[in-house]
């Protein structure tokens, strides 16, 4: 593809290539989004040309080249966003307990309150195989007490088998409106059978149906055959309660670490991490403070 040459804008010889450009940049300056991405899909050339006007008047003509380069390389250095400012840190003492879990439970209830959130409980699910590969998919957590986090899903799922060899998991739950993230790292268990089959019988049944239908993370041929054995599925139980399938349930995640994140526009930002204790494990250090409920907390560095 050959550049195309574009006259942008007329004015006097005398002004130079240099000043030229800082015309460019300042006309591209008031267009950040645009320039961000312009600056990733095209090369700007610039030159001047001087023609011979009436009147033995000459005028300096300013052109750009646009030249394809590769749109798979982005650059996107100058994306970021203002959080907040130092005046609304995350400080010790704007902990409503030091029970991590009722931390947890009053940014839950300002993230589901927040209009600009559409759901709250949406979590990247972080798990591992015990080769060290990791994966990573998001989920919505159904309910979290002092015991744990639950969510549900197929055991025979990418993720089912990899808790099943190596039970440990990381959610992280990002409320983007309110600049704040969540983590949480604990060891995993399959809840109870009857609680699975409570909450899989609470579902609609239009949900439940696609729970038998979908063998998660299975090879299909195309869409048609899930909407085929969905039609299928759905005609059978028609008038029937769904059978929970064997191979679907909850997990819950105990958490060892919860960290509570806040961000700053500065990149100073606010991090404050629980752990919990171990039977017999004694808290060290006079920078880590004693919690409640056999946690500790300390503050690290952004």
């Amino acid at each position: 593809m050959s550049n195309v040459w574009t006259e942008l804008v007329t004015c006097d010889t005398s002004v130079s290539l240099s000043s030229c450009r800082s015309m460019i940049r300042a006309l591209f300056a008031n267009w950040r989004y645009t320039q961000l991405h312009l600056r990733n899909l095209v090369t700007i050339l610039v030159q001047t040309n001087t023609v011979a006007l009436p009147a033995g008047r000459e005028t300096g003509r300013l052109f750009f080249s646009i030249k394809p380069t590769d749109t798979t390389a982005m650059d996107l250095s100058d994306m970021r966003k203002k959080y907040k400012g130092d005046g609304e840190c995350f400080e010790e003492d704007q902990l409503v307990s030091l029970d991590p879990i009722k931390q947890f439970g009053n940014w839950f209830d300002e993230a589901t309150k927040c209009p600009d959130i559409g759901e709250a409980n949406a979590m990247c699910v972080s798990t591992c195989t015990k080769e060290g590969f990791p994966s990573a998919r998001m989920l919505l957590l159904k309910g979290f007490s002092n015991e744990g986090f639950r969510f549900f899903t197929n055991y025979e799922s990418r993720k089912g088998r990899e808790l099943e060899s190596n039970p440990f998991a990381c959610l992280v739950f990002y409320w983007e409106p309110l600049n704040r993230q969540v983590r949480i790292e604990g060891s995993v268990e399959r809840i109870p059978y009857q609680s699975s089959c409570d909450y899989f019988h609470s579902r609609p049944k239009s949900s439940q149906i696609g729970a038998v239908v979908s063998r998660q993370s299975t090879i299909v041929p195309d869409r048609e055959y899930l909407r085929q054995n969905n039609r299928e599925l759905e005609e059978k139980y028609k008038d029937k309660e769904v059978p929970m399938p064997d191979y679907w349930g909850g997990y819950i995640v105990k958490p060892q670490v919860i960290e509570f994140w806040q961000g700053q526009t500065n990149r100073l930002h606010d991090r404050i991490v629980f752990k919990k204790l171990k039977d017999g494990e004694v808290s060290t250090g006079e920078m880590m403070h004693q919690g409640e409920g056999g946690w500790v907390y300390y503050r690290l560095s952004p």
